[in-house]
């Protein structure tokens, strides 16, 4: 947030800039014709009360930030796909885009992964238990194709999966969490392509 000072002083270059009567501003406000003129002259009030600064800032069309309100921290869009990956036997997908989510662009740096390589699905089943449970949504890494370690979101035979990854010679086993669920071999080539990695995931309380 800027200085007293430095607010009452943006508002002054910007009124002195567009030819606008503090009286009319004061009036636009609410307020009595003399509000910003004691407000930038006598530095009464201190600050602009919040509502007062919001409508100021819609009024010349400029950041709120300028006239003294909170920043805004920079978010990245994450397309929010409407499909699942199958921690369980598989399900077949479509793909349909829900309402994509937003993030704090340091929190998406701070994964590893380039923000515009995110995308967030749901899981379902239990095979990954208890690392993942039905009904998690993960944010996957789609520029993370190598299938190295961790959790990794596959495609195969037209089912989308969420397994771990192991390399057996000329197999690839795709492998649960939960104990109760055997690996799936497949062969090298065999139609498995890696969607990317799993990086965080979030979960409802219940």
């Amino acid at each position: 947030m800027v200085e007293p000072d430095q607010q009452r002083a943006a508002l002054a270059a910007l009124v002195a800039e567009r030819g606008e009567s503090l009286a009319g501003l004061s009036r636009l406000l609410g307020r009595n014709a003399a509000y910003l003129q004691q407000y930038l002259e006598r530095g009464s009030p201190r600050l602009l009360h919040e509502e007062d600064r919001a409508k100021l800032a819609r009024y010349f069309g400029v950041a709120e930030v300028q006239l003294g309100g909170p920043t805004v921290a920079a978010s990245v869009t994450v397309p929010r796909l409407d499909l699942a990956a199958s921690a369980g036997p598989g399900t077949l997908v479509d793909e349909e885009m829900a309402a994509p989510l937003r993030l704090d662009a340091a929190f998406a740096r701070g994964l590893g992964a380039k923000p515009e390589a995110l995308s967030m699905i749901a899981v379902r089943g239990d095979s990954m238990l208890p690392t993942l449970a039905d009904g998690d949504a993960i944010l996957v890494d789609t520029g993370a194709r190598s299938g190295g370690e961790g959790i990794q979101v596959v495609r195969h035979d037209g089912v989308l999966l969420v397994k771990r990854l192991r390399r057996r010679g000329a197999t690839v086993e795709l492998v649960s969490d939960n104990p109760d669920y055997p690996p799936i071999a497949v062969a090298v080539g065999d139609r498995l392509e890696i969607v990317g990695r799993v990086v965080w995931m979030s979960r409802r309380l219940r």
